[in-house]
């Protein structure tokens, strides 16, 4: 939702104000937009334009190598004629203009009636509009235009500031459209200024499947997929419509339509340019993030240009603007890396000889990190949401992740040959500490090394005594590392009981026994951890929120060692 305004109808005119006064030092207001500061040489004026809702699109890509102006209409509604026509005639530096726009019946009225005047001023004008959207038309004529815009103005602007000529900068521009294909699609609706509802919904579990830009839903919606599943559909779609003829050249975007975090866009795109690449295309310095947004829209689009020599040229070409900037030489100065790649690079450490008790207890510590990894992610929603209430919610996600990468740590020395449960405990431990993340995925990682240093692989035998010690191990390497004491509400309120639980009771029960008790005195001190106020950690900025909701860690570690409490592979200890 959009939150920050005066009034809902000044909405646009507050926000370019604003703009124009950060960038005062290289464009310039005018009425109806913004145009560029000029460069000694004159230049073809390319003048860009649309309604509000769409930054960087239109304002942020005037500069150098780009547009020379652009006109700046209300939310989603077409600028005015005279709006049009005001900027291009301060735009213009004697070479002619361009005007360029997405195609929509008010755009198509306004900067037409424009054109006219313009030619009768002597301005020469010509007009390029953009039609790139594959789900609105069958007939490419009637397509809208969306995030295709970007690439056309890209390659209108750097054939204008190349020098080329107003006939040079419309074939081009023309070109451009030509070879530009898009599809969008929307997770989210998006809310005007004032507006208590957004202009549409998706359904929950679903996707509108070729969004517009300006507000507009999904021709259809569809299920959501998980993400490999929608970079395949996204490049899949428009590869279904490449142009006739078209080559294995292609500049992309893959764009962000207002709140898709730049993590899904750089994951999604992992997906995009693997489906391309094996479809026999070049990518051609593709570009991920938001160009071409609707305000708050929740959503994305694939673009891509097929480039010929020329479209290269300008796709590639430098340009420097507010929202988007492009520069050949810094890239030109990097020298490739003579550094072996780090994954082969790194010669990996070699197990020790093990035991044949140790044998089998490697074989014991898989079971146990597999009954680990299915208790954290049945509990992995009910950790984060306690997490939440004083945290960041993330601990559920990441002591799920730490006990996947462990588990697989484990399993692939398993494989690599004979080892022994110590060397399994010190590689499941590294991966969890790799690969987690935070604070309890250094603390976990540590432990379980710490407990694997213990056991060692060079024993005969095992006892429960031997196992305790480990578990010692385990304690201290996380209270030492991570400094935390009883009652500072931490995972150390389950374990410090749990581990003098277990030491207190193995001499008069057998060691499953004597776990499974201390597993139950981890869980109550766990759930005791409700009445504590953190005194480290993150939580402790909110520690009046955190009071009558246990601490994450503990309860995580109450719910392992109750899980493994029922797991039959300590006999040999008995």
């Amino acid at each position: 939702m959009t939150r920050i305004f005066n009034r809902p109808d000044e909405f646009a005119d507050d926000q370019l104000a604003g703009f124009v006064d950060l960038y005062a030092d290289r464009l310039r207001a005018v009425a109806g937009g913004v145009v560029a500061r000029r460069t000694t040489d004159p230049q073809v004026a390319v003048v860009i334009g649309g309604g509000s809702g769409h930054y960087p699109a239109f304002a942020g890509l005037v500069g150098p190598g780009f547009a020379a102006g652009a006109v700046v209409g209300n939310i989603f509604t077409s600028p005015s004629a005279a709006q049009v026509y005001s900027v291009a005639k301060a735009a213009d530096q004697g070479k002619g203009v361009v005007l360029s726009f997405g195609n929509y019946a008010g755009d198509n009225m306004n900067f037409g009636l424009a054109a006219e005047r313009l030619r009768k001023d002597g301005i020469e004008t010509r007009i390029v509009v953009v039609t790139d959207d594959v789900a609105s038309a069958a007939d490419e004529e009637k397509r809208r235009g969306i995030a295709g815009d970007f690439t056309v103005f890209k390659v209108m602007g750097a054939a204008a500031a190349a020098g080329k000529d107003i006939d040079d900068v419309e074939r081009l521009g023309r070109a451009a459209n030509s070879a530009t294909r898009t599809l969008g699609v929307a997770f989210s609706g998006c809310t005007m200024p004032g507006a208590s509802a957004p202009l549409f919904t998706v359904p929950d579990g679903q996707l509108g499947l070729g969004l517009g830009i300006h507000g507009e839903p999904g021709i259809r919606d569809e299920r959501m997929p998980g993400a490999s599943e929608l970079g395949s559909m996204l490049a899949d779609h428009v590869l279904e419509h490449a142009p006739v003829d078209a080559g294995i050249k292609v500049g992309a975007i893959l764009n962000g339509l207002g709140t898709t975090k730049y993590e899904e866009l750089f994951l999604l795109w992992g997906v995009i340019a693997g489906r391309l690449r094996a479809a026999g295309l070049e990518l051609v310095e593709p570009e991920v993030g938001e160009l071409v947004t609707s305000l708050d829209m929740g959503g994305a689009s694939l673009t891509l240009m097929w480039l010929d020599g020329e479209l290269e040229e300008h796709w590639k070409a430098d340009t420097y603007t507010p929202a988007y900037r492009k520069q050949k030489a810094p890239l030109a100065a990097m020298a490739e890396s003579d550094v072996e790649d780090e994954a082969s690079a790194v010669q990996m450490e070699a197990a020790p000889e093990a035991t044949e008790a140790a044998r089998e207890l490697a074989v014991v510590v898989v079971h146990g990190l597999e009954n680990m990894a299915e208790t954290l992610h049945s509990h992995e929603k009910k950790l984060g949401d306690i997490d939440a209430v004083a945290g960041d919610g993330d601990h559920g996600r990441g002591m799920v992740k730490g006990v996947d990468a462990a588990l697989d740590a484990a399993r692939r020395a398993a494989e690599a040959g004979p080892i022994g449960g110590a060397w399994a405990l010190k590689q499941a431990g590294r991966a969890w500490a790799e690969h987690a993340g935070g604070t309890s995925g250094v603390l976990w990682g540590a432990a379980l090394e710490a407990a694997g240093q213990s056991l060692t692989d060079s024993r005969s035998t095992y006892t429960a005594s031997d196992y305790v010690t480990a578990a010692e191990a385990f304690c201290s390497a996380i209270t030492d590392l991570g400094g935390a004491v009883l009652h500072d509400k931490t995972l150390v309120d389950a374990l410090v009981p749990f581990v003098g639980t277990l030491k207190e009771n193995i001499d008069g029960a057998g060691f499953a026994s004597a776990w499974r008790g201390a597993a139950v005195v981890a869980t109550e001190q766990a759930k005791a951890t409700a009445h504590l106020s953190p005194k480290v950690g993150r939580a402790r900025p909110l520690a009046e929120k955190s009071v009558g909701t246990p601490d994450a860690g503990a309860t995580s570690l109450a719910l392992i060692v109750s899980g493994l409490a029922d797991l039959k592979m300590y006999a040999r200890a008995e």
